[in-house]
């Protein structure tokens, strides 16, 4: 078990600069789709059907998601309880950005979103390849991302939550980095690289969903 606040924040760190890589290798797959449906299939193929992806790769990212939302939780109650026990007065708006006072909420939404992205995408996957057994057809996923889009609810849903996921990662990449000890001279192009990271990723995946929705 980890025990101390500071080695709490750096399993904290490389969980989420774990979970930061596969999000860009997710979008880069995804964003694929926009371009070429042959490609997209042909590499949702590929990651739904190899063996190192799904037997090793897929439980450590589910449990890095777990891990680290359940760190998340157990540091935001930390930190709650040393604030009222070493503060008279605390005034959040002074010493944080909103952001950063409430990662917490904005983890919340989301882990929703992800469970809703797993129900989508994962679940069916899972349903199709073991429960059903159904005959492989390398041609099926761009069709069936399309689908899960032409609900205007379910788009607006995945927007506001990619809203969230900017601002989650607005702070959390850039304090991931200053917890593992990149706080020195290269701090200004890690700045500059979390502000890009978590404008142009979630942007991206707004943009996916919106293509599809008007486009399907």
């Amino acid at each position: 078990m980890i025990k101390t606040s500071i080695a709490r924040k750096i399993a904290m760190a490389l969980s989420g600069l774990f979970l930061i890589l596969f999000l860009g290798q997710h979008f880069t797959i995804n964003i694929t789709s926009v371009f070429s449906e042959k490609i997209f299939n042909m590499l949702s193929h590929f990651m739904g059907n190899n063996p190192l992806v799904q037997f090793v790769l897929q439980p450590i990212l589910i449990f890095g998601v777990v891990f680290h939302f359940v760190m998340g939780f157990v540091l935001d109650i930390k930190n709650r309880k040393s604030r009222s026990e070493k503060y008279i007065s605390f005034k959040g708006s002074a010493n944080a950005s909103w952001v950063s006072r409430n990662m917490i909420f904005s983890g919340i939404v989301v882990l929703s979103f992800l469970g809703l992205h797993f129900y989508d995408f994962w679940v069916p996957e899972m349903n199709y390849k073991y429960v059903e057994f159904l005959p492989q057809n390398p041609d099926r996923y761009f069709s069936e991302l399309v689908h899960k889009f032409h609900s205007p609810i379910r788009v607006l849903i995945y927007c506001l939550s990619f809203i969230f996921l900017g601002l989650h990662l607005f702070h959390g990449f850039s304090s991931s980095f200053q917890s593992v000890g990149f706080n020195n001279k290269y701090t200004k192009g890690i700045r500059w690289l979390t502000v890009s990271f978590s404008i142009v990723i979630p942007i991206g995946f707004i943009f996916i969903a919106m293509f599809h929705h008007l486009n399907g």
